[in-house]
């Protein structure tokens, strides 16, 4: 974390020396003529130790022999040269230096190494360090720069948009548009070697000047405070958007629960950034006009949206666009439907998207249209999709910015926010986009993209629900249940048991050693009766066919046995296995759960159709361990089947609520054990009709390794029932 004085210092100097400074076409000289042009009023040094003046502006030999303590030291030099001369700036007292040049941990060991000895000064002495391998810092709403191209034009540069960007490219990039809005700060964070992405994010959720923020990610280094911080933005109002790039799943080393096959280093980060309330985007124009959403006077404070058109064909697109992408068009009451039929004239469809050309007179039915909506209680914001761009060879320009002219004063009038928006991404009336830039109307390109926009900006404001915080018995866990010889995975019997004492239901079932007491148990618990082979060398035992169901009487069970041991003479002949005989849940419909430790993010929770299905149907929901309230009920939501549980096709309804109880048990569990927690999976968890419970079959943990192993079992003698669970299970 970089010190807050220093980062301060770099992000607002009010000194900067420009070390190898020279007069010809270099990175020196842009900083020099950028920070002219800017109209920096702060203090402006040239380091170089055979020039008087470079660009006009007296030049020093060497840092040492500067007349001040500089802010910030720009190493214009190769990063060759640049181990000294931080030592120098170190020296000297500076706040902060940028490294421009690349060659560094990113290439090379010897350029690791010097990398190191660079931080190393750098942190002793307090110094912010930028780079290696950046562009630098751009401060318009600062007036100041260190970055190492040329400013050529500063006008409409400074704005409210924070950029935060590992890729320089992207930088330039979006530097190149300024015609709908401006930056407060652009920052190239190049190799994050002392500073890195989330303390400029640090900085830019407590600046004033910064509205919104965006990042291009290629990886996040400091997970953990990267999900505070988010949370902080959240908080503050700040939307962050974000575009990440690599996010293809990491390599995966072996697992053992099929939980581990549902998370992979992408999905997890979208539920992330989704759980604390950050806008993900898929490419650069999504990015851009997300940024470009949130310029309206008037706050985007719900994502109903009310569109004017001119053609009934275009309402159309834009409803079927919409509809695919779960954008809300919600159409008019019968009240303002009357309204349209009366002052506007017959439209098709259901009066969102408005067709306003109606009469004819679209110039004045716009203002009627937009009345309509400001009066309509189920819109939140209204948009004008027309198109228009520079040098059109058609249509008289001064007639779509007439147009826009009846939008901007709907816009004055009314406490919704008003948005100009295109079919296409890149067309526009660069007076039009003045006209909107000044009044306070947002201006978005592409359908799709700018539906999308204002409905991730609007998600984005809803409330976080608080995280949950279980109660956790330490005597439930598997450091207390399990002290002794170390295991890699935890048995279904031993793992169920310590899922019943959290809360979670399981079936009535016991351990046994030979086929006597296997019939015992079974006519203790009662026909039909489900047996097992329990092991934990063995994770997935239908694979092995050591699972039978539907045992319905003590031959099939002998019959079964016998099946099964032979399996394991020839199969497993040197491990150690008991056996369960387990009451048979009615068939229902199955579920699975489970958490999976992501190397970043922690523990994951996992919801989804279970069964022998579930790498096939690939049906499921994940959110970052602890939940925050309503999260199962909405994961459940979010299923591809979630009708399936609401009773589809005549089938009654699922026993929801014992499902979301059971669901919140596990997930509460695994938070609460987290430290011992690698994986666990819970498979099927069989939901029965509303009213007569669930169960949860079938389970596996997988410890955490630790230096001192893993961690080991409470070893039930056989023939030992679970009598407690029994009861409270009521099998």
């Amino acid at each position: 974390m970089a010190n807050t004085i220093a980062l301060e210092r770099l992000m607002r100097p009010a000194s900067i020396a420009v070390v190898g400074a020279s007069p010809g076409p270099s990175i020196s000289s842009n900083i020099l003529r950028s920070l002219q042009r800017m109209g920096f009023d702060g203090a402006v040094h040239p380091v170089h130790p055979r020039h008087t003046a470079v660009e006009g502006v007296p030049c020093y030999p060497s840092i040492m022999d500067l007349p001040m303590v500089p802010d910030v030291v720009a190493l214009c030099v190769s990063g060759a040269r640049a181990e000294p001369l931080i030592r120098q700036a170190a020296e000297k007292g500076a706040g902060a230096a940028v490294i421009y040049d690349a060659g560094f941990a990113e290439q090379s060991r010897e350029g690791a190494r010097r990398q190191a000895a660079i931080v190393g000064m750098c942190r002793e002495a307090g110094i912010a360090l930028l780079g290696p391998n950046c562009m630098g810092v751009l401060g318009p709403a600062a007036g100041s720069t260190t970055w190492m191209q040329e400013l050529k034009d500063p006008r409409h540069l400074a704005g409210s948009v924070g950029i935060v960007s590992q890729s320089g490219a992207i930088c330039i990039s979006l530097l190149q548009d300024v015609r709908r809005f401006g930056y407060s700060y652009m920052v190239s964070s190049g190799n994050e070697a002392a500073t890195t992405l989330c303390d400029f994010l640090e900085y830019l959720i407590a600046d004033d000047g910064t509205r919104i923020i965006g990042l291009f990610i290629e990886a996040v280094r400091e997970p953990e405070r990267f999900m505070a911080l988010l949370e902080c933005a959240h908080s503050a109002g700040k939307p962050v958007v974000i575009l990440k790039v690599g996010r293809t799943a990491r390599t995966k080393h072996a697992i053992l629960s099929h939980t581990g096959g549902m998370t992979g280093e992408s999905r997890v980060f979208s539920e992330v950034l989704r759980t604390y309330r950050a806008i993900e985007v898929r490419d650069l124009i999504e990015f851009v006009e997300t940024l470009a959403a949130h310029h309206t006077a008037q706050p985007l404070c719900g994502r109903r949206i009310g569109v004017v058109t001119s053609s009934g064909g275009l309402a159309e697109l834009i409803l079927d666009v919409a509809d695919s992408q779960g954008s809300e068009l919600p159409p008019l009451a019968p009240e303002g439907h009357r309204a349209v039929l009366e002052r506007i004239g017959s439209v098709t469809g259901d009066g969102n998207p408005l067709d306003a050309w109606g009469s004819g007179d679209f110039s004045n039915n716009l203002d009627t249209a937009f009345e309509i909506l400001e009066q309509s209680p189920h819109h939140d914001l209204i948009a004008l999709c027309r198109d228009a761009c520079d040098n059109k060879p058609f249509d008289d320009p001064e007639r779509e910015r007439e147009y826009v002219g009846h939008l901007i004063a709907s816009s004055k009038k009314s406490a919704k926010p008003h948005f100009l928006l295109h079919t296409r991404p890149g067309l526009m009336d660069s007076v039009i986009v003045r006209m909107c830039q000044e009044n306070g109307v947002g201006i978005l390109g592409g359908l799709a993209q700018g539906l999308r926009a204002i409905d991730s900006l609007a998600g984005q404001r809803l409330v976080m629900a608080p995280q949950r915080c279980p109660a956790f018995q330490g005597a439930h866990s598997l450091a207390s249940l399990f002290p002794g010889r170390a295991r890699s995975t935890i048995n279904e019997y031993d793992a169920k048991r310590l899922l019943a004492s959290h809360g979670v239901p399981v079936p009535g079932e016991q351990v046994v050693g030979d086929l006597s007491a296997a019939q015992a148990a079974a006519q203790r618990i009662g026909y039909p009766i489900v047996l097992k082979v329990v092991a934990d060398e063995i994770a997935h035992k239908s694979d092995y066919g050591l699972v039978a169901i539907g045992l319905a009487d003590r031959t099939m069970l002998a019959a079964a046995w016998t099946r099964m041991t032979e399996t394991l003479s020839r199969n497993f002949p040197d491990i150690d296995t008991r056996f369960i005989v387990q009451r048979q849940i009615p068939s229902g419909i199955e579920m699975f759960a489970g958490a999976k430790r992501d190397a970043d993010f922690g523990l994951m929770f996992v919801v989804g159709f279970g069964g022998i299905w579930i790498e096939v149907n690939k049906d499921f929901a994940v959110r970052p361990l602890p939940l925050r309230e309503g999260d199962v009920e909405a994961m459940l939501a979010e299923l591809r089947g979630a009708a399936i549980l609401d009773g589809a096709r005549g089938r009654a309804p699922a026993d929801l609520d014992a499902l979301t109880q059971a669901l919140y048990a596990i997930a509460d569990y695994a938070w609460g054990d987290a430290e011992a927690l690698a994986e666990i999976d819970v498979n099927p968890i069989i939901v029965l009709e509303k009213g007569e419970g669930c169960f949860a079959v079938d389970a596996l943990i997988v410890p955490r390794q630790t230096d001192t192993g893993v961690l080991s079992e409470i070893t039930p003698a056989p023939g030992t029932a679970m009598q407690s669970d029994q009861r409270r299970m009521g099998s």
